[in-house]
């Protein structure tokens, strides 16, 4: 979020003159259209929005979007985002990346992006495979997953990219997926957030693991397996049905039946988007016997790195003249004088 003041867009003035490639049926077209739409709603300005990205299909976002765009290199897009960041804190960052690019080779840039609280938007599109260099697993596949290079099955323990930002110190930790009707909702919560915002965005493959999510966004089981967080509300799902309490022997979360819709009684959870334990359960809930927790789960701002580095600046510059020629003779400086060679160079 800025304190640039919003200006009058449409869904038109965000889309470029590019021809969006993606496979047909990629859920990436779903999450551009997504934010193409919720940058008029939050006033953004063209002119003072940049997207940065790093290697992989969701990396081809800048292109799309009329804004200014740094396509950059693998795993390293934190790292131009936080020069931008640092050179102009006016700007609105939107980091663009993805399940392989933010955590493999991006993971320790991801990791301190986070932790130094850089005031930018990260999405992060999952989709649990490596699309771009052909379907390969990744590090959020799931066991068992059959790729090119696990033939037999991927043996790996899937990452939990929202357990993994809460582990970085975010303050900021949300999920939506690519058609949900939501994701606006959480695009809007993640940029009214002072700091680094993160956003897992769940994103069918059409071509290389093709509706792996559909056990919980598939209309049939949707209201079943989705559980959308909202601050100050009972942890319910399955239409009401069915809530999240506190199991106070073993401090786990545990599913409970809530009948006549008196959840209280049933003793169901109320959200709270600043309790970090709680959004440490939700998110590590093993899927199957938990529904899939969405929306807004952890939201706690404190100081950007930005602001601190620009307080630093200028208390270090205060009261003093710029004088470059005393910066450069300040130290350990020394004067080399002219000396005979004595023949040296005889």
């Amino acid at each position: 979020m800025n304190d640039m003041t919003p200006i009058a867009t449409t869904l038109k003035d965000w889309e470029t003159d590019q021809e969006v490639r993606w496979c047909p049926g990629c859920g990436d077209y779903a999450i551009l259209k997504a934010v193409q739409r919720t940058l008029p709603q939050i006033g953004a300005d063209p002119k003072n929005t940049v997207f940065v990205s790093g290697i992989g299909c969701s990396s081809r976002f800048p292109y799309y979007v009329e804004s200014y765009g740094f396509h950059t290199i693998h795993g390293r897009a934190p790292a131009f985002a936080t020069g931008i960041k640092l050179a102009n804190p006016e700007l609105d960052v939107w980091l663009v990346t993805g399940d392989g690019d933010g955590m493999s080779i991006g993971g320790n840039h991801t990791m301190h992006v986070l932790r130094r609280n850089l005031n930018c938007q990260i999405m992060l599109f999952n989709n649990e495979i490596y699309g771009l260099t052909k379907g390969q697993y990744s590090p959020t596949s799931r066991l068992g997953t059959p790729s090119p290079s696990t033939p037999l099955g991927s043996v790996d323990r899937p990452a939990s990219p929202c357990a993994f930002a809460l582990g970085s110190g975010a303050r900021f930790v949300a999920r939506g997926y690519d058609v949900s009707k939501e994701l606006p909702s959480v695009l809007k919560a993640a940029y009214e957030h002072q700091g680094a915002a993160f956003i897992e965005i769940f994103q069918n493959c059409i071509v290389y693991n093709k509706d792996r999510f559909d056990d919980f966004t598939a209309k049939a089981v949707a209201d079943e397996m989705q559980l959308w967080c909202t601050d100050g509300q009972p942890l319910l799902f399955a239409k009401g049905a069915k809530g999240l309490a506190l199991d106070t022997a073993t401090l786990t979360l545990k599913v409970v039946d809530v009948v006549d819709g008196d959840w209280q009684a049933a003793g169901v959870a109320v959200h709270n988007v600043k309790n970090r334990g709680l959004a440490h359960m939700l998110v590590e809930m093993p899927f199957g016997a938990f529904p899939m927790a969405l929306g807004v789960i952890y939201d706690d701002p404190r100081p950007t790195f930005e602001s601190v580095v620009a307080e630093e600046r200028r208390k270090a510059s205060a009261n003093k003249d710029a004088d470059l020629g005393k910066l450069l003779a300040k130290g350990q400086t020394w004067t080399v004088e002219e000396t005979a060679t004595h023949g040296l160079m005889d």
